[in-house]
């Protein structure tokens, strides 16, 4: 009997025991908790790293309820169609293959065997660059590239062999088909076998292309800006429309995922009334400041220069201004038409702005003292009286501090480029409750979207630095990177299959290009100009 009293005393715990222990334990596990965070706290650089840590995880969730339950925002990425292209294969011709023109038919799913070797190469010595990768894994869009025009004789055959490599190859493959090279654009517009053209030339050469394209019944993708002038402008946008082609802007920012998140933000009202919006440029290198390199045997024995000045004011044999024409008024619309169209129809997708009814500007020429006869220093300033706000621009070519693109608000404000984020300002009304109980802190994000990188990114150039941050270069699909000039035309060919309209149509190009004008009106008659909507032109 004592040896059974023994054996049950030793195995065995009285219920209430075993509950006291079991309570103990949990809370010895919350003090050690509590205490290791408070030791770590008294720890210099580690503890105020883990007591930061803490308190920033238990942040986000109550963040991540309220944005959920009070804002109505998700995290998850936009849906969007992804996978190759389906239906009828089409015949493309691409005009232009200088400086915008390579990066159209990469994006298109073309390179030259020599640059695909390069891309190889360039992998295997930095497993970050990310760039063959990219372009093998990019979705077929069923197209083949019929003709080819470009008036420098050695980029012709750099563009026809391009074309041809219809399989992706290295220099191990051969030509899939032969590519005809066109010497004149109204040639190549009246060809039978090309159903839709990419336009890559020099601005003053992108209104007269797309007309003679609409009058030949070929769908038109346009590179940015829309028109070189104001009277071109009408003329684009009645020919499109009267012909019916199906007409794409290259605004690839459309396909961003950011910017489609920032909307999405904007129409759920987390920033409040709008009144202020500052759009910016800072680049600080010759190539950012388009001082292109000049290829070592171009010469007026392989430049057609007469078809190349167009209906430019004459000017001599020039190779700066061939290669570099973007840094004179006689071919371009300088900062304005390159760079804040980009900004200007990124804030045009995301708060629907349309043409301003003012317009001011000031700049000059300060730092690149080379010749050229538009500012590297420019501001602008469009005013929308009827929404109560003021789009800003300003931007420099000798200066590499990044400032972005800011929405502000009563209530809050948004940094928009490769990422978004809100925060919610401290003088808001919508979130005075929150911000006073702690749920929200306006130093720090309310609402944050990346889209989804796992690994950095390869940048080769400062100027892939500066498209790349303002989500130029690529976006990502389900995680995975992809070029948004990819995604654009894509589009584009799934709108000429469909009989859709795409997101930078005709109507979107007019409305840029109206803005775009009156910008550099101000700013070369130092007035502030005016549109009349009624009677649809600029005063």
């Amino acid at each position: 009997m004592e040896e059974k009293d023994k054996n049950n005393h030793a195995g065995e715990q009285p219920e209430e025991n075993k509950q006291q222990e079991e309570e103990q334990s949990r809370l010895n596990k919350k003090m050690n908790r509590r205490d290791i965070l408070k030791g770590l706290a008294t720890v210099p650089v580690l503890g105020v790293f883990a007591w930061g840590y803490y308190k920033k995880r238990k942040y986000d969730r109550v963040l991540k309820k309220v944005i959920r339950d009070e804002l109505g925002m998700e995290y998850a990425p936009p849906v969007m169609a992804t996978g190759p292209a389906s239906g009828r294969q089409l015949r493309v011709g691409v005009i232009g293959y200088g400086h915008r023109g390579p990066q159209l038919m990469k994006a298109a799913g073309f390179l030259p065997p020599s640059v695909i070797d390069d891309m190889r190469k360039a992998a295997e010595k930095n497993p970050m660059d990310k760039r063959y990768r990219d372009f093998m894994e990019q979705d077929d869009l069923n197209i083949v590239i019929n003709g080819i025009c470009d008036i420098f004789d050695i980029h012709a055959e750099e563009q026809m062999a391009a074309a041809a490599n219809l399989h992706k190859e290295g220099s191990e493959g051969k030509p899939a088909y032969p590519v005809k090279r066109y010497r004149t654009y109204k040639e190549l517009m009246a060809a039978d076998d090309i159903d839709a053209v990419i336009i890559a030339a020099p601005d003053h050469w992108h209104a007269p292309m797309t007309i003679e394209a609409a009058r030949n019944g070929k769908h038109v993708y346009c590179e940015k800006p829309m028109t070189w002038n104001v009277p071109e402008t009408y003329l684009v946008r009645d020919e499109v429309k009267k012909s019916g082609i199906v007409f794409q802007l290259g605004h690839q920012g459309r396909q961003t995922e950011s910017y489609i998140k920032a909307k999405e933000a904007v129409g759920k009202n987390l920033l409040g009334k709008i009144n202020l919006i500052e759009v910016t440029t800072n680049r600080n290198s010759p190539n950012g400041a388009w001082v292109y390199p000049i290829h070592p045997k171009a010469s007026p024995l392989n430049i057609d220069w007469k078809q190349f000045i167009g209906q430019a004011p004459w000017h001599d044999f020039d190779l700066k201004r061939f290669f570099r024409w973007r840094c004179w008024w006689d071919y371009s619309t300088g900062l304005s038409g390159d760079l804040f169209t980009h900004e200007y129809d990124a804030m045009n997708q995301i708060l629907g702005l349309g043409i301003p009814q003012y317009a001011s500007g000031s700049g000059g020429i300060y730092y690149y003292k080379d010749g050229r006869t538009v500012p590297d220093v420019q501001h602008e300033v469009f005013e929308y009286p009827d929404r109560n706000l003021t789009l800003m621009y300003s931007a420099t070519l000798a200066s590499d501090k990044e400032r972005g693109k800011v929405v502000m608000g009563h209530d809050g404000w948004m940094e928009v480029g490769s990422t978004l984020n809100v925060y919610a300002d401290r003088e808001s009304d919508r979130y005075r409750k929150l911000i006073k109980s702690g749920k929200i802190d306006p130093s720090l994000p309310i609402y944050s979207y990346s889209p989804g990188r796992k690994n950095l990114d390869a940048i080769t150039t400062a100027t892939e630095k500066y498209f790349a941050g303002r989500g130029l270069l690529y976006t990502y699909r389900g995680g995975k990177r992809v070029d948004t000039t990819h995604l654009h035309i894509k589009e584009w060919l799934e709108s000429i299959r469909k009989g859709t309209q795409p997101s930078c149509n005709i109507n979107r190009g007019f409305e840029e290009a109206i803005t775009n004008q009156m910008g550099v009106i101000a700013l070369r008659q130092g007035r502030r100009v005016e549109w009349d909507p009624d009677k649809e032109r600029i005063i």
